[in-house]
């Protein structure tokens, strides 16, 4: 794949560029470990600091970064703006929160004394040069919510971005340095992913962290594990969205709710509701009311503000969501609406909002991602089916559950497979709280305490009496 700037409003590519070459690669690893050398010994004042001066920058140049965005990967220009707003938000609350989190632990002097110390120390110390592969799907996000806590703790970092978004992949890495982070400090590799292997293997590279596609992470997780260097990986997920019968009350807040959870970012999330899982008892109101909202959403240019969908980013991943539909509809599933290419976008890589319904497991949607605005909906007659349902996927990235009753949050709080349960709301990521999921969603946290020392050394130092 070229490392392009490709409009998928229109399909018409707008600039490419170069991937580096060896030399510029070796240039840039090099940079980066010398920076290492002398950013290690800052102080976190001086840390937060820069990272606040980048907060500022991303603010000021909030629209413009968000048009860049918006023409490289499709997504609304309203939600581009609000990523960028959420990326200054996430700096400035490691800026505040970076000392605290990686402060010195003090084990029990009981517990001291008894392993022969006078006293012991527990810190974390910065790993080195950490090696970020990231996806298109929000472009600064996936990048800033590594980049914050690692930079904070003391690493640099490399970039290598996805090849579709490379105005916004360097965008990012300029961002920092005119922040004020000495020079080396992040850096953006423009390659393509067969090099990947190479500057993750190079003995300067001390860990690395993917948010990507499952066959991304294996190969990257494969590479990594032969080096025997730490990993942190965030994948492909097919989120549940649980609703009970004591959440009746709230059916058209639960639908709207829905509605936005499968539908951000044009439905290119991992972290989007995807299989909605609904009690018999309320599923023909909810169906009728979904199937409604989704069918009367705006689908158009991504730079109009009245657009409620963009188009994918890219024309394989519409090629992609089209097969899971019709492999489903040839099975017998049906659809409330859309399951088509918009009749009114003659250009660009579009896809109505699709509900399908009586969807079985022998159907692919059933088990792989549908990465657009594509929901399957099913009907289950108790708890125990809405559990069982909801644990059949390969993925456990996040999960949905509206309802009341707090015998049934406790039910789905022990059961549910995931790296996260969002009662009476919708899945979203927060700095201040652990993101990441199970099974073949991946492994290790991001944000909160358990992102910034995700890259850290942690060393005990150990004082004899």
């Amino acid at each position: 794949m070229p490392i392009a700037t490709v409009n998928p409003t229109t399909g018409e590519t707008l600039k490419t560029f170069e991937p580096l070459g060896p030399d510029g690669i070796e240039e840039r690893v090099a940079k980066a470990d010398r920076a290492f050398r002398a950013y290690r010994g800052t102080d976190f004042a001086s840390r937060s600091a820069l990272l606040a001066s980048a907060a500022d920058l991303l603010d000021k140049e909030r629209d413009e970064i968000a048009r860049t965005m918006t023409t490289e990967m499709g997504k609304t220009l309203a939600a581009a703006r609000a990523e960028a707003a959420k990326c200054a938000k996430a700096m400035r609350w490691y800026a505040a929160n970076g000392e605290r989190l990686l402060a010195d632990e003090h084990p029990a002097q009981s517990d001291v004394e008894d392993s022969g110390a006078h006293r012991a120390v527990v810190r974390y110390r910065p790993l080195g040069v950490v090696l970020a592969v990231m996806p298109w799907n929000f472009p600064l996000w996936q990048v800033v919510r590594f980049a914050a806590p690692a930079l904070m703790a003391g690493n640099t970092g490399l970039l290598k971005h996805a090849s579709n978004v490379p105005q916004t992949a360097l965008y990012l890495g300029e961002l920092f340095r005119r922040a004020g982070f000495p020079e080396g400090c992040f850096q953006t590799l423009l390659i393509q992913s067969s090099a990947v292997d190479a500057v993750l293997r190079d003995p300067r590279v001390a860990a690395a962290t993917l948010t990507g596609s499952e066959g991304a992470g294996r190969a990257v997780a494969a590479v990594a594990g032969d080096a025997i260097k730490p990993t942190v990986l965030e994948l492909g997920g097919s989120d549940p969205f649980v609703v009970m019968p004591s959440a009746a009350g709230e059916l058209d807040q639960a639908v709207s709710t829905a509605v936005t959870a499968r539908v951000q970012n044009n439905g290119q999330s991992c972290i989007a509701a995807k299989r909605f899982i609904v009690h018999a008892d309320v599923y023909d109101a909810f169906a009728e009311r979904f199937g409604r909202a989704m069918g009367g959403l705006t689908v158009g240019d991504p730079m109009e503000e009245s657009t409620d969908i963009g188009p994918l980013s890219t024309e394989q991943g519409r090629a992609d969501l089209e097969e899971l539909v019709q492999d489903a509809l040839g099975q017998g599933a049906r659809a409330l609406c859309g399951a088509r290419r918009p009749e009114s976008r003659q250009a660009g890589w579009f896809y109505e909002p699709t509900v399908l319904t009586d969807v079985t497991p022998r159907m692919r949607i059933h088990r792989e991602e549908a990465f657009g605005p594509v929901a399957t909906l099913y009907r289950v007659p108790d708890l125990d089916a809405a559990v069982e349902l909801a644990n059949d996927t390969p993925f456990g990235l996040s999960s949905n559950v509206w309802t009341r009753d707090e015998d049934e949050q406790r039910r789905f709080a022990a059961d549910l497979q995931a790296g996260g349960v969002f009662f009476n709301g919708m899945t979203a990521s927060h700095p201040a709280l652990p993101f990441g999921g199970v099974k073949r969603s991946g492994y290790g946290r991001e944000l909160s305490a358990q992102g910034i020392r995700a890259f850290c050394n942690v060393t005990t130092l150990w004082y004899g009496r």
